[in-house]
């Protein structure tokens, strides 16, 4: 049996700073939220917009960078035409943007650029009708739409409640299916919702090198793999998304220990996905998380790497091939081993 280690549960997010637009407070969720932070320590101000918050405190870039991690803007989604999501999905669901995290590959990182604080969308029915016409418009095929392209919603489920009404909302299309992805492991209010197997609970797991010296401030490995238990538990279609996948100093054993701990943790899943996604990055990114995470171990040698253009003509910088059919062999040959009924969705 692999051994797990046992960690303190990590706190679920709690904002330092809480900013409103007045037109949230015309929904139940908005006003529900501002009565409960009016009621708290925790200083709550207006703004005219949740795109536009110029009063953040922080003395430095840094400085600000930090303090906008750890504040929640409550706001309405004006823009009702989803982007797509593809692979994952045909369509992005708009739940909420920005995250609490400070992975430090996160593409986020320069997707976000200025605004990286949490906004939390309150107007739910509007969201929600806007997905009923792209359903309706691609029947009879089933429409999967993505929560977490822009945010992880299990990171403030607790404050917002919008994802459990999500997946109830979709548990009643037959045309519908939701999908999102977490590095967090509060998942104990979801477990009850009425999902009909219409929502796949994704874990983004990797090895402990990565997850100690990447991925500040997420829930511990050993808490999102017990999390996963419970969602197989509840009955959700069950997926990992094991990215970025990295080379470094005993990579092969590590990434087997991650895949032995998964499978030595989890009930037996039938409906079980796996994507596997190697390391990448752009220049643009390079320069921002080198300016934010200045301490970082990140490996990004752009002589070391190979070029390959992305879209909108952006160069990535992805391993050499000899390193990717390395990473793809290793990485095939564990989850068949482990997992012979799972689909691997996608390994790049």
């Amino acid at each position: 049996m692999a051994n797990i280690h046992r960690s303190r549960h990590m706190k679920p997010f709690q904002p330092d700073l809480v900013y409103f637009e007045p037109a949230a407070l015309d929904y139940p969720l908005g006003k529900e939220l501002y009565e409960k932070y009016k009621h708290t320590s925790i200083p709550v101000e207006m703004t005219t917009s949740h795109n536009r918050i110029t009063s953040l405190p922080g003395d430095t870039e840094l400085e600000k960078y930090r303090i906008a991690k750890r504040t929640l803007v409550v706001g309405i989604r004006k823009t009702l035409t989803f982007d797509t999501s593809k692979p994952s999905a045909e369509y992005a669901i708009p739940l909420a943007t920005g995250c609490m995290g400070h992975c430090h590959y996160c593409y986020l990182q320069t997707t976000m650029g200025a605004r990286p604080y949490v906004r939390a969308y309150v107007n739910l029915d509007d969201i929600f009708q806007a997905t009923d016409k792209y359903i309706a418009e691609r029947s009879p095929e089933v429409t999967r739409f993505e929560a977490a392209c822009t945010s992880d919603p299990v990171g403030i489920e607790h404050i917002t409640g919008s994802l459990k009404k999500a997946i109830e909302f979709m548990g009643e299309r037959e045309l519908g299916r939701l999908r999102f992805v977490t590095k967090y492991a509060n998942v104990d209010s979801l477990l009850d919702a009425k999902h009909n197997g219409h929502t796949r609970f994704r874990f983004s797991v990797n090895a402990d090198y990565v997850v100690k010296n990447f991925e500040p401030a997420t829930s511990p490995l050993a808490d999102r793999i017990e999390a996963a238990g419970k969602v197989a538990r509840a009955g959700y279609p069950l997926g990992f998304i094991i990215a970025p996948i990295m080379i470094f100093d005993g990579w092969e054993d590590q990434y087997a220990d991650l895949i032995h701990k998964l499978h030595d943790t989890l009930p037996h899943v039938d409906d079980l996905t796996f994507e596997l996604i190697t390391h990448r990055f752009t220049k643009t990114a390079k320069n921002i998380i080198e300016k934010r995470y200045p301490k970082t171990k990140l490996e990004m040698n752009e002589e070391e790497r190979k070029k390959k253009w992305g879209r909108y003509g952006r160069t990535k910088y992805v391993y050499q091939d000899v390193h990717m059919e390395a990473i793809r062999v290793h990485m095939k040959t564990l989850v068949e081993q482990y997992f012979p009924q799972a689909e691997i969705s996608y390994l790049t």
